[in-house]
């Protein structure tokens, strides 16, 4: 669907799940201690959040280090917030710097894994507090001798190393801008963004590892450099020692530059809404987004959030480990800034969870002894594709809590990852969130909360969530609608860079004085809410409006499908139709009769109204760099049209061909 969907949004709600799950009994033992202990407790902050967000959010942000106290906590006239305001403070301060100054520089930040395998063991760095202050100093100042100054925007297009982190820190530490694009991306993608932020400075690296290849990181930036005249100085780090060609007085090595360099660098003190980052959203079409997020807000949102979401705990032997790309807001959020300020470990993994092996993210737990996972559906139905006997030959003993993120999770897969990985004593956090919201907005609590596999249950602090109709009336129970936020919260962007006009129409013309998600929900009779995928992918069969992420978990829940991507189709009867793409188990052939079976399947658990009229099996989606399926091309596989959209985020172009060929049955 389009803006031009009728006002009547309402989605009909077929998914029927009725298992539930109590909060793992002796969680908050074997976590190191639980911050929230009852479902009371968090009703109760939840109402005090809503009620005084004043109170509440200044009593968080005084746990950490302020240079001057704000003198407001929120100013509000939508679609404008501004938090704590007056007050300065720095992020990479209270990452780094306060845990050096309260005693614990010589303890653990960063441990961090590289992709290759050589003799039997991977290569690992730890890198202390007091690393990370040292070397935020230096390559701040770097940064300074180059020209960046206070609100300068400087791109980062590099692999998952320790110095993407440190870049990004010191960014925040001299004030400067950062606006990271993804290692995936294309010299397009690098140019379209570069020009947009008006950067003239990219960080990179020679090469990157990934699946035992390197991806010529340096080589795409000369190609962007090329299509646009904004590039004026490239900073090199040596990584994979390929050969890149090189271009005098723009090129220079990352270890020529810090050797000898000062490491006395004070952090910047930063306007609460100063720009701490811009972070483009690759988009389905057209302009990429540049989503503004500042300093204060953010800060103190993913502080909470992290803390609260993961039971972050010091001292008590955690070790954190987010699989995301640093590329992606999750990695911004839930790698780097919400962690470090919490004084917990945080690992960085360099590759791709298949290399050398199908069990290498075990290998990484049971190895580092990781208590705290978190990953996307996308990977675990990849996991329960290559099978069990990869993770079964691990310890994975030391994991105590699990989450998701990027997309719903379909029931099954939830199951599978509650079974396989968790051994069904771990609590399954499933996070819903955006780039736009800086950090997490619903999701269960760990120890505390009842989860439901599928639904990612109840608001955060401060998150007044609805479901409703364009008029902003909240439906009814289980009746689907669009997913809005009816009050701001301290990390929500504030903005998008250069376009101010497209940051109203988008997030909240619609429903006037409330975000809009661009998500399809539902909230069922204990109010949790179920995320039924984008208002656009709503289809809208005979008169009913179907959520394609219910028709999608029906699939997944076949025991001979282990993912399923379903879009809409033109039909000549029905205006349209519903078009399923199905990857198999192990051990299970595509065919008619499994077809068949699927079909009935479908109208079992839904309705015949939910019976898809094409099943095209394969052995892989369309998916992007980050593992997110791109269904704007199915629906031009399924329409029978050549697509001329965007593919410069497609992981494997050949996917593509091969559906093209597939027989629909």
């Amino acid at each position: 669907m389009s803006e031009t969907m009728p006002d009547d949004v309402a989605i009909e709600s077929v998914l029927n799940e009725r298992r539930e799950f109590p909060p793992p009994a002796g969680f908050s033992d074997a976590i190191g201690g639980a911050h929230i202990s009852s479902i009371e407790q968090y009703r109760e902050m939840y109402d005090r959040s809503i009620r005084d967000p004043d109170g509440f959010w200044g009593e968080i942000a005084g746990e950490l280090d302020w240079f001057e106290p704000w003198s407001t906590v929120l100013q509000w006239e939508s679609p404008d917030a501004k938090w704590f305001v007056g007050g300065t403070t720095n992020l990479c301060h209270n990452c780094v710097d306060r845990q050096v100054a309260n005693g614990y520089g010589d303890q653990v930040a960063i441990i961090w894994e590289g992709e290759p395998v050589e003799g039997g063991s991977p290569e690992v760095r730890r890198l202390t507090y007091a690393d990370l202050a040292r070397e935020t100093a230096r390559f701040g100042n770097v940064l300074k001798s180059l020209g960046v100054r206070k609100g300068d925007i400087v791109t980062l297009y590099m692999g998952m190393v320790p110095e993407l982190a440190i870049a990004m820190l010191a960014c925040a530490r001299i004030g400067a801008v950062h606006s990271v694009i993804f290692g995936g991306f294309s010299a397009r993608a690098i140019a379209d963004r570069v020009q947009d932020a008006d950067s003239r400075i990219v960080v990179t690296c020679d090469g990157g590892w990934r699946r035992g290849a390197v991806v010529p990181l340096k080589d795409n930036v000369d190609a962007a450099a090329a299509m646009t005249d904004r590039v004026k100085t490239v900073v090199v780090l040596k990584r994979c020692g390929n050969e890149v060609a090189w271009t005098l007085d723009r090129d220079h090595w990352w270890h020529d530059l810090v050797g000898g360099v000062s490491d006395d660098c004070p952090c910047e003190a930063m306007d609460s809404e100063d720009m701490l980052f811009l972070l483009y959203t690759s988009g389905s079409t057209g302009k990429p987004k540049g989503i503004l997020h500042t300093t204060g807000g953010y800060m103190v949102y993913t502080y909470l959030t992290s803390k609260y979401v993961f039971n972050l705990v010091p001292d008590r032997g955690q070790v954190y480990w987010c699989t995301a790309d640093i590329g992606w807001v999750t990695g911004h959020s839930y790698i780097i800034y919400g962690i470090l300020p919490n004084r917990v470990p945080t690992l960085m993994y360099e590759g791709a969870p298949n290399f050398p092996a199908d069990d290498r993210f075990w290998d990484i737990v049971e190895r580092h002894k990781v208590t705290q996972f978190y990953t996307a559906p996308t990977a675990i139905r990849a996991f329960m594709k290559w099978g069990n006997e990869h993770p079964r030959k691990h310890d994975l003993s030391s994991l105590k809590l699990l989450g998701t993120v990027g997309e719903p999770i379909n029931p099954e897969a939830w199951m599978w990852y509650h079974r396989e990985i968790g051994s069904e004593r771990c609590p399954i956090v499933d996070t819903w969130w955006q780039t736009e919201t800086g950090g997490q907005l619903i999701m269960p609590l760990p120890g505390v909360t009842v989860t439901v596999p599928g639904s990612c249950t109840l608001p955060f602090f401060g998150v007044d969530a609805a479901v409703v109709n364009d008029h902003g009336e909240q439906l009814p129970v289980n009746v689907g609608g669009l997913l809005v936020i009816r009050k701001p919260w301290p990390a929500m962007l504030r903005g998008i860079h250069g376009d101010r006009q497209r940051f109203i129409e988008t997030y909240f013309a619609r429903v006037p004085g409330m975000y809009l998600t661009g998500d399809g929900a539902r909230r069922d009779e204990r109010g949790y809410f179920w995320i039924m995928g984008r208002i656009d992918d709503v289809i809208n069969v005979a008169g009913h409006r179907l959520g394609t992420m219910e028709v999608e978990s029906a699939l997944v829940s076949h025991p001979a499908v282990v993912e399923a991507a379903v879009v809409g189709m033109p039909h000549e009867i029905k205006g349209t139709g519903i078009a399923a793409f199905v990857t198999l188990e192990k051990g299970h052939d595509p065919g008619d009769e499994l077809r068949k079976d699927l079909l009935k399947h479908v109208t079992t658990e839904i309705g015949a109204i939910a019976r898809p009229d094409m099943i095209r099996f394969t052995d892989a989606l369309p998916k992007t760099r980050s593992g997110k399926i791109m269904r704007r091309l199915l629906r031009d596989i399924a329409a029978g049209t050549d697509s001329d959209q965007d593919t410069t985020t497609l992981e494997d172009f050949s996917v593509m061909a091969r559906l093209r060929e597939a027989d629909d049955g």
